[in-house]
């Protein structure tokens, strides 16, 4: 029997949570909406525990197997799908700042957010405290796979990457697999509450914002990507659209990387970048999801605050959010679930905030994935331009890192 994908259980669960908190609210009996709310709570807590485990489960092995082996041209391809990523962040903000006031309206989480006034308490609640904070996780991060990448013993490189293995079933068997039902609770909450009609509207109209968003940000890619190799970027990004159509349907970077890669060479990137640069860029370059997350985040913060946040507030999370896009797992839900903890840090968001952004995300998964490999192939491109100007052939066969594939 064929596994049910995450976003239709998604989709599931609101809809069961709205009508469950509705039943409920007309009937005048809460304890469904209670014992939801208990299950919200307790994975909420969880959800924090594990935020600087999964931060320094990928980040830290990732930096130890990215430093080594491909020289310039890793710098340089690391370099550019981070500008991308950032930049699709600030194509975000500026966008959202732009048109939110418009298109959100009254739309307020103000009652929400308290449950004084409004929302159920759980029948009991059970914190569970991180091992160290975000910061301190991303620190951590930083200095052990600096250090593992100058190190000739593998022995500490090995351990990372078991510790990434735990954190990926740690994804893939419980939180991943939860997140429906999480979501479910805080919906039957909020129906019960009598927010979520406001809720859904929001939802549309920034889901909309946000694949429209997605297009700008491929044709952007795929004109300056043009532009510099003096190549036909219809062309390119028409040769690519197999990729793009791949990734909706897998929701996964790296499962779409055979395809990604055909029809990369197919579009004129040479088979020693391509076979170097597009493995490598779906794992670090993810420009949909950093639209997708910086969309929703400014607009569950407004809704939230009453008030959009300036731009000089948000561009630090986003040269974060940069950082934390390297090191999104290649799972469903990866990308919102890493950069959960940066929201929490730097823009305060509390476990309602939080499951509103998880919703959010998870609606769009599938295109935001599509985009992002379908950038992959135009950030490669600008890749093998620049490097091909500037580094010159002589470390042009980076055939070693192509084992990210």
């Amino acid at each position: 029997m064929p596994r049910i994908p995450l976003l239709v259980r998604l989709l599931i669960g609101i809809v069961a949570g709205a009508l469950i908190g509705i039943a409920c609210a007309n009937t005048g009996t809460d304890q469904p909406v209670r014992i939801l709310a208990t299950f919200t709570s307790v994975f909420g807590s969880l959800l924090t525990f594990s935020i600087p485990l999964i931060i320094f489960g990928f980040i830290a092995p990732g930096i130890g197997s990215l430093s080594q082996g491909a020289g310039k041209w890793l710098g340089l391809a690391v370099l550019v799908a981070y500008i991308s990523s950032v930049l699709a962040g600030l194509l975000a903000l500026f966008t959202a700042l732009t048109i939110y006031p418009s298109i959100l309206g009254d739309a307020t989480l103000s009652t929400v957010a308290n449950p004084e006034e409004g929302l159920l308490e759980p029948l009991m609640t059970l914190t569970i405290d991180p091992p160290f904070t975000v910061t301190s996780a991303l620190v951590l991060a930083f200095i052990f796979g600096i250090g593992m990448s100058t190190l000739q013993d593998n022995t500490l490189r090995n351990l990372a990457e078991d510790f990434k293995t735990i954190i990926q079933g740690l994804l893939n068997s419980v939180i991943i697999p939860l997140l429906p039902i999480h979501i479910a609770g805080v919906f039957a909450n909020m129906a019960y509450a009598g927010h979520v009609v406001t809720i859904f509207s929001v939802f549309g109209k920034v889901l909309l914002m946000v694949l429209i968003l997605h297009l700008v940000a491929l044709a952007v890619q795929y004109s300056v990507a043009g532009v510099i190799s003096r190549t036909n970027p219809v062309t390119m990004l028409r040769t690519m659209l197999p990729a793009y159509v791949t990734a909706i349907g897998t929701q996964s970077s790296a499962a779409t990387i055979p395809v990604t890669l055909r029809q990369a060479k197919r579009a004129g990137l040479r088979k020693q970048i391509a076979e170097f640069a597009i493995p490598l860029n779906a794992n670090i370059h993810l420009s949909g999801s950093m639209i997708t997350v910086t969309s929703c985040a400014i607009a569950v913060l407004t809704m939230a605050e009453g008030h959009e946040p300036t731009a000089a507030r948000f561009f630090p999370v986003i040269l974060g959010l940069g950082v934390m896009m390297v090191a999104a797992p290649g799972v469903p839900g990866g990308a919102v679930v890493t950069a959960i903890g940066l929201l929490q840090s730097m823009l305060g968001f509390d476990d309602t905030m939080v499951a509103l952004m998880i919703a959010l995300y998870l609606a769009q998964d599938s295109f935001g994935t599509a985009t992002n490999v379908t950038g992959d192939m135009a950030i490669s491109k600008i890749v093998e331009t620049i490097g091909n100007r500037v580094i010159g052939t002589e470390e042009h066969e980076p055939s070693e890192v192509a084992v990210l594939d």
